[in-house]
Order: C-alpha cells, then structure tokens, then sequence
C-alpha cells in the first residue's frame, strides 16, 4: 500500500485566505542609488572631504652589485658543499678503478668527484679560451 503524498501545513498567508488589498504584502521599496564619494570637483567646500591616504614612496629596484653576486655565490656553494657531502656519504662502496697502466681502488663518491672535477676544469679551459678570442676581437674592432 502506498501512502498518498501528505500536504505542508498551512502557513500565516495561506491562513488568513486569498491576496487581497488588505492582507497583500507590500511592494519592495525603491532602493536610492548608492551614494558616489565626493571628488575636488563637487561645489561643495574641501573641508567636507575625506582625507586623501598618505602618499606611499616609490618603491626602488635594488641594483645587482658584485657584493650581492658574490653572496649569491656563496649560498649557492654552500647548497653545493652539503649536497656533495650528501653525496660522499652515501657512495662509501669500494670500485676498481683502471685508467692507461694505473689501476687501483678507491671509494665510488671519490672517482666521481675526480671525474667531476676533471671535467669542470675541461669546461674552464674551453670557456677561458673562448673569453681571450672574444677579447681580441674587440681590441681590433676599436
């Protein structure tokens, strides 16, 4: 069996029975519109005005100097210390290491760094090379 759907109760409105003038509810009153701030140019006198905020100062770029490049440099040496220390720690395992008639054991993080550090010197020679090219060319360019 189903039961048939139960209504709402009834509310106040529907009490006092069908809309009439009486019992209708009021329009909605008309909202103003909202009030624009007075500006300079409204003829009323600048003492009604509201204070104007205090000017802020212009905020100025910092310049890059070689003072804060060189501490830049600092920090990111300082990621770059722990991060090998890091590293060493954690590659403690001994390797074979074979190059032309020399060979030997040493730790992997070790023969990482030597390689590491050859490399970067490869780098430094190439790059060093290349700033003296750039170098003459533009002494004989003046």
């Amino acid at each position: 069996m189903t039961r048939p759907p139960e209504k709402p109760p009834p509310s106040a409105a529907d009490a006092a029975g069908p809309a009439t003038p009486d019992n209708a509810t009021p329009p909605p009153a008309e909202t103003a519109p909202p009030e624009r701030p007075l500006t300079a140019s409204d003829p009323l006198s600048p003492d009604l005005l509201p204070p104007s905020p205090p000017a802020r100062p212009a905020r100025r770029r910092i310049a890059m100097t070689r003072t804060s490049a060189m501490w830049l440099g600092v920090w990111a040496s300082v990621a770059v210390v722990i991060l090998l220390i890091i590293f060493v720690a954690q590659n403690t395992a001994s390797v074979q290491v074979k190059f032309l008639w020399w060979s030997g054991h040493i730790s992997l993080a070790l023969a990482l760094l030597i390689a590491d550090v050859a490399g970067a010197i490869v780098a430094l020679g190439v790059s060093a090379a290349r700033i003296v090219q750039l170098r003459r060319l533009v002494r004989r360019s003046r």
